[in-house]
């Protein structure tokens, strides 16, 4: 179980409420109002949801991804491509859950537009994301 919300405050239920969260013990839950009863849903259940969607678009857009990062560091050598694609090989989903989001970029997600919808099972069923404009890349 988990003992942190990665997406805290970013998770809204299938009516467009905000979702909250409570600590159980030593376990934290996002808690869905479903028409008066508080449903208590697993934080880490859903995070991993969200965390496997965001791993399967980085894979998908992962030389995007490579060709943004060494931009805006101002490198364009071999072995730094080299460096940053087998971080993105060996991205570790445990690792991101235990060591969470900073509040400051789960704001930045927020403001940016990052929206995510769970029904009350705690099954994601949409995700607002924000994009970037065509004329970007």
């Amino acid at each position: 179980m988990a003992n942190k919300a990665l997406f805290q405050d970013l998770i809204y239920d299938e009516a467009g409420n905000q979702v909250g969260t409570a600590v159980v013990g030593h376990d934290i839950f996002y808690v869905v109002d479903d028409a008066g009863f508080k449903r208590h849903i697993d934080a880490d259940q859903v995070d991993r949801q969200v965390l496997s969607i965001f791993l399967q678009q980085l894979e998908e857009n992962k030389d995007i991804a490579v060709e943004q990062a060494l931009r805006m560091m101002g490198k364009d050598d071999l072995f730094t491509k080299a460096a940053l694609d087998a971080q993105l090989n060996n991205i570790d989903m445990d690792q991101i859950i235990a060591q969470g989001i900073p509040a400051q970029a789960r704001d930045m997600m927020g403001m940016m537009g990052l929206r995510i919808t769970i029904n009350f099972h705690g099954e994601v069923i949409d995700m607002a994301q924000p994009t970037a404009p065509d004329d970007e890349f």
